[in-house]
């Protein structure tokens, strides 16, 4: 049985998530509070966090943030009444895995979660396998413990970058499309817009010092990307 842990303070919300999810085989915890639902988050071991981002006393961004700078990578998918450009930035710039506007149908929240649970175990089992390494350019791409390295620093990645850079990187020279990114990183390909592909590239293209000039992720426009080993 996976335990999800909702932090949302509605009460119409919590009781339609509680009891589909409830039928469906999760063990639910509910927090109403930000303050409160972030101590839970860190101090108990839970398999996917669903995240209000309007919360009293504390909002689901800085939630977000603060979870995964303390290294709690579980799964995050945001929930939002806004559904605005804006709301899917701070989102994934916090360390979100995905997000839904509300109000959202059930079996497109439980598509979104049974993906995020799927690709969680995925990692962790490639993790534990592949102990390979892979260089390109100043940067090293360390499997075994999931960190990149450029000139033996090391670059702070959220779960999501730490995928999209795996995956681009042991995918090299070829043009990768949007939706290959979202079958393969996200776990889907659904309902989903090209910005929930193109930010966090982005952000990923920035942490790597190369927002402006991109070397190693080139865009193919009209097409996708491609991942370059050794840019000229």
């Amino acid at each position: 049985m996976k335990n999800v842990l909702i932090i949302e303070d509605e009460l119409g919300v919590q009781i339609t998530l509680e009891d589909r999810l409830s039928a469906e085989g999760y063990n639910v915890t509910i927090k109403g509070d930000g303050i409160e639902g972030e101590d839970e988050a860190l101090n108990n071991d839970y398999d996917i966090l669903l995240l209000d981002i309007m919360l009293p006393n504390r909002d689901g961004f800085a939630i977000c943030d603060n979870l995964r700078k303390a290294g709690i990578d579980i799964p995050i998918l945001m929930l939002t009444a806004r559904n605005t450009d804006l709301d899917t930035v701070m989102g994934f710039r916090q360390g979100a895995d995905d997000y839904l506007a509300k109000p959202f149908n059930m079996a497109v929240l439980l598509a979104r979660m049974e993906a995020l649970l799927r690709r969680s175990a995925h990692n962790q089992t490639s993790t534990a396998r592949d102990t390979s390494t892979m260089v390109f350019g100043e940067f090293v791409l360390d499997r075994e413990s999931g960190q990149l390295k450029r000139k033996d620093l090391p670059i702070a990645l959220n779960p999501l970058e730490y995928r999209l850079i795996n995956y681009l990187a042991t995918h090299p020279e070829i043009i990768i499309s949007r939706d290959t990114l979202l079958d393969n990183v996200w776990g889907y390909n659904t309902d989903s817009t090209s910005r929930t592909v193109d930010v966090p590239l982005a952000k990923l293209r920035h942490k790597k010092g190369e927002a402006q000039v991109p070397k190693h992720i080139q865009t193919v426009w009209g097409r996708g990307y491609r991942f370059e080993m050794d840019p000229v």
